[in-house]
């Protein structure tokens, strides 16, 4: 990733008290994402935001798209995880836990590459133990018939939104000085409403999808498509409305 950007994005969230949910790749193989030279000290970083009661999301194994499967979500027609069979799917996240478990860092949350992962996914998801996903395009988070929890993710950058629980994905790689600068603006000007995943968890363990979240979700999916808005997630922050 690129530090530099990161340095000057870490700045703003420890300035304003925002705890993120951090977006990590076990083990990054893909080549668009090395921007930058190799940091030896990640996962004594990783410790760090997990230290600080950030939230840690399992982001996928390598983040390598192996299909053009689009999965339950919808968004993008490729997948590091969506079309394979279980014993694949539960291979990846085994070598992912395995990783993490290495450098001693506890996934809170699954953060599909690509927003991609099908229903052999949450199989394999709930057969190691992870039970909170952060995707879907609902306006409030839900729990489903297995007992998992999902917090939708529904937004590429800050704006005014209707009551709900919005998520913003922030891929920072590209960033400009300028969008740093407006980055920490967004992050005055939202301050209020940003709450921490943990207090989202508690407030929606019990809550049940409804009619209406399914209809909101199929029309936001509409919209996306027709605006071709869909990119690597890294960087995640709960908006609470």
């Amino acid at each position: 990733m690129s530090w530099p950007v990161w340095v000057k994005v870490e700045e703003a969230l420890l300035e304003l008290d925002v705890k993120p949910i951090m977006s990590v790749i076990p083990d990054n193989q893909d080549e668009t994402l090395k921007v930058c030279e190799e940091n030896n000290n990640f996962w004594e970083g990783v410790r760090t935001w997990q230290a600080r009661s950030w939230t840690i999301g399992l982001h996928g194994y390598q983040h390598r798209y192996v299909t053009r499967d689009a999965g339950v979500v919808g968004i993008n027609k490729y997948s590091e995880f969506s079309c394979l069979s279980l014993g694949e799917q539960s291979d990846k996240m085994q070598r992912s836990l395995e990783i993490f478990e290495r450098e001693g860092v506890k996934a809170d949350v699954w953060v599909a590459p690509g927003h991609s992962f099908d229903e052999t996914t949450l199989i394999a998801l709930r057969s190691a133990g992870i039970k909170r996903i952060s995707d879907g395009l609902f306006p409030y988070p839900h729990v489903d018939a297995s007992g998992v929890l999902w917090v939708p993710q529904q937004l590429w950058k800050f704006r005014i939104m209707p009551p709900g629980v919005w998520t913003i994905c922030c891929h920072i790689n590209r960033w400009t000085a300028r969008d740093i600068q407006k980055f920490r603006l967004d992050l005055r000007r939202f301050q209020q409403s940003i709450a921490n995943f943990s207090d989202i968890v508690a407030a929606y363990a019990n809550r049940q999808k409804t009619r209406f979240d399914d209809f909101y979700a199929r029309l936001h999916l509409s919209a996306l498509r027709r605006s071709r808005f869909g990119f690597v997630p890294m960087l995640r922050k709960a908006i609470w409305g």
